[in-house]
């Protein structure tokens, strides 16, 4: 049986681009110039924030300070579980080194990028946990340079949560700037901040404009659109959960998809009842949200079995996947595309996104057919290097040689013809391009 949508999307994440790239070019080229009075002209106009751009160790106690101990505690215990799933995952990266031919070693070595640029919103919502998952794998990385920055509040500055969580995660510096000015001072390193290797977080579209503008001169984590999760759900799932765990998704903006994916059409309409009224029960700001969202973007569609099922949502490849079925290993054994995977009802898309361990910077708008989300090996450079004997290089020049001749590489053919000649005089080797 062909997919069956109970509810189609009018509009896709592409739908609500926007004209923002002439935007963004032009206050990056003013930034470069300007420097760091042209970036606070920017932060004046933007975020309505002339204070102190870089905090102090003092300004980072008093924001501390602020912080209740309970919240405190819940950050600690949301940084401890991020540690220590980084942590694991740094130690499946190792140097090595191999004898690729009897004299011919080579090898791999795990560096970490020098300065990391941590980007945490902090508009609409204080987004501690970006905090959290940004610098604290950079850290457990190994940067010599952390910098986090998020948007000041007028007459305010940082939310004194988010200092508190990047000061405890391990952010070297603090910078009080939001949107495409703070993403051009970290690059450009104004403020007397090292130049960032590679720019991470979430933001707004000015934010994913300005990274995907500055990508090659910098690294960055990923190109990001609007969030999306999908749910796949069996007869087995609980309708009310399933209804809860859409909206809670839906609640990040407008133009966020949410996708349910099932075999049981009663189940799909029962979901489709509750989700209104769960919308509407929302703080009014989070419901004009979701409502938007489940209006404009979600959908819910039948399929015949899991494996349609399955199939289904490799073609989405979500950001967040949820499973609510029966057979959980199946699942974990067949899915394929997605950022990350939430298998059963015991854990849900905002137990990742806050506190359980894995990263939430997560790969948006199809894009995890091709990547994962933020890493440790995000922050890494994975090089290679190689040594030899002379009786190692031998066949090794040779080869080099005669493919370069093959080529039209004169020059490289003959920085192979100069050591055979040195390391092994009065020989004779057939180094001419093959026929």
């Amino acid at each position: 049986m062909a997919r069956e949508y109970l509810k189609k999307a009018t509009l896709t994440s592409a739908s609500d681009a926007g004209e923002t790239q002439a935007i963004v070019k032009d206050i990056l080229d003013a930034i470069e110039t300007g420097r760091e009075d042209t970036a606070r002209a920017y932060a004046a106009k933007f975020d309505r924030y002339d204070g102190n751009v870089l905090l102090t160790r003092e300004e980072i106690d008093a924001a501390t300070a602020r912080v209740p101990e309970r919240l405190k505690d819940d950050i600690r215990f949301a940084h401890d579980n991020v540690r220590r799933f980084a942590a694991a995952q740094l130690a499946t990266v190792s140097d090595f080194e191999t004898e690729v031919l009897p004299g011919l070693i080579a090898g791999q070595k795990a560096i970490p990028v020098d300065a990391a640029g941590c980007y945490v919103p902090g508009g609409r919502y204080s987004h501690v946990a970006s905090a959290v998952m940004t610098v604290t794998t950079a850290k457990v990385a190994g940067c010599r340079t952390i910098t986090a920055c998020s948007p000041p509040r007028p007459g305010i500055g940082i939310a004194p949560a988010i200092v508190y969580a990047a000061d405890l995660c391990g952010a070297h510096h603090i910078l009080a700037m939001g949107g495409v000015q703070g993403v051009a001072a970290m690059t450009f390193g104004l403020f007397g901040l090292p130049p960032a290797n590679i720019l991470v977080g979430p933001g707004n579209q000015f934010v994913a404009e300005a990274k995907r503008i500055l990508f090659g001169r910098v690294g960055i984590d990923m190109f990001a659109g609007p969030t999306d999760s999908l749910i796949l759900a069996d007869r087995t799932a609980d309708p009310e959960i399933v209804a809860a765990d859409l909206v809670g998704q839906a609640e990040h903006g407008y133009n966020s998809p949410v996708w349910l994916i099932t075999d049981d059409r009663a189940l799909a309409g029962r979901v489709m009842e509750l989700v209104p009224a769960l919308i509407d029960d929302l703080p009014q700001t989070n419901a004009d949200n979701a409502r938007k969202a489940w209006r404009d973007y979600a959908e819910v569609i039948v399929c015949a079995d899991r494996e349609e099922m399955a199939e289904a949502s490799d073609s989405y490849a979500p950001e967040h996947l949820t499973v609510q079925a029966e057979d959980l290993d199946w699942w974990l054994g067949r899915l394929a595309c997605y950022g990350s995977l939430f298998l059963g009802e015991e854990t849900t898309v905002a137990f990742g996104d806050k506190a359980s361990g894995t990263n939430h910077v997560l790969p948006t708008s199809g894009a995890a057919r091709y990547t994962g989300g933020l890493s440790v090996h995000k922050y890494m450079k994975i090089v290679t290097w190689q040594r030899a004997t002379r009786d190692g290089a031998k066949p090794v020049a040779e080869a080099t040689a005669r493919i370069s001749r093959l080529e039209g590489m004169e020059g490289h053919a003959r920085t192979a013809d100069i050591r055979l000649a040195k390391y092994f005089p009065g020989e004779n080797f057939d180094l001419t391009a093959h026929e």
